[in-house]
């Protein structure tokens, strides 16, 4: 009885080993295998999606390698073009065009009026060109932006009362609603859609818009995140205090748009009357170059302009 038992085990023992030696074993290599090369592929996948390669700063090598080490100072200028939406164009270009506008200021105004100190006045003018238009550029598209947002943010308490999650909600605003607000919901939405945490993606984008709205924003789904509640209904809130914080930002803009305009008068007469003067009579321009007072009366001139302008754009700018 125990013989036939032993001889059944055997039996048992020997087709089930072959089995898997021949069988299961070279299955589950296969497997392993293949999830190998699924993990590194979605691996690399994954990053290739996510981990965006370092934007250009130059088109041109060794001033690529220059700025690539002076960081701490390009970064300000990449954050401004970002702002301004600028995209094409690469830091290192603006850079470029700064010094050739200033070379070419410099030389002009030297040579008609045969004094190197007004020929660097001009460049430095020249120069601070490019990077007056990116501001001008950021802050026009900030305002656009201010002027969408409220209605961004009714479009994703709708989709939220509609049924739809958050992040669908960033997409339908990232898909509906024009530039720039649409712009920067849909890099919202594919950053955290690629990997990374909502939380870190709500940061990035107050970052990328520094605006006090987009804060609040910030604040509320983080906050609605922490501790709960009816977000649909706090963004409804939300919308309308941005609207009225808006309506009283156009009503400061009106009042104090006589101070503005006499402190832009003010601030571009001197020069204008300058460059007139230098044109029609440059020998009174002259008198105050090559005169030893003339040359510190006009230095001292322009510090106390410069002074002025502060201090009107100071007293003009009233916070709301």
């Amino acid at each position: 009885m125990l013989a036939p038992a032993l001889v059944f085990v055997l039996v048992l023992t020997s087709v089930v080993g072959a089995y898997w030696a021949f069988v299961l074993r070279y299955e589950e290599q296969d497997g392993r295998a293949l999830r190998r090369r699924l993990k590194s592929r979605v691996a690399i996948t994954f990053s290739a999606m996510v981990a965006k390669a370092p934007e250009s700063l130059s088109a041109i090598g060794p001033l690529e390698g220059l700025l690539s080490r002076c960081q701490k100072l390009v970064e300000p200028l990449r954050q401004l073009m970002a702002q301004a939406g600028i995209t094409r164009v690469t830091p290192g270009a603006i850079l470029l065009a700064c010094v050739f506008l200033a070379t070419v200021a410099f030389a002009v105004v030297a040579k008609i009026l045969a004094s190197s100190l007004m020929g660097l006045g001009a460049a430095i003018v020249a120069a601070s060109l490019p990077i007056l238009y990116v501001r001008h550029a950021a802050a026009k598209r900030l305002q656009v932006f201010e002027e969408q947002f409220p209605e961004a943010i009714d479009l994703i308490a709708r989709a939220l009362r509609a049924g739809h999650a958050l992040t669908t909600s960033l997409q339908l605003v990232g898909d509906e609603v024009p530039a720039p607000v649409g712009t920067e919901f849909k890099l919202l939405f594919e950053r955290q859609n690629y990997g990374m945490s909502l939380v870190d993606a709500l940061k990035a984008f107050a970052d990328r818009v520094p605006i006090l709205d987009a804060r609040f924003f910030v604040t509320t789904l983080l906050t609605q995140r922490e501790m709960g509640g009816n977000l649909s209904e706090v963004l409804e809130n939300l919308a309308t205090v941005i609207r009225e914080r808006f309506k009283v930002k156009r009503q400061v803009r009106v009042v104090s748009a006589h101070g503005r305009i006499t402190g832009v008068v003010l601030g571009a007469l001197p020069p204008s009357v300058a460059f007139v003067l230098a044109v029609i009579a440059p020998e009174h321009i002259r008198l105050l170059i090559d005169d030893p007072i003339g040359r510190a009366m006009l230095i001292s001139g322009i510090v106390l302009q410069c002074i002025g302008v502060f201090f009107i754009r100071r007293i003009v700018r009233v916070e709301y």
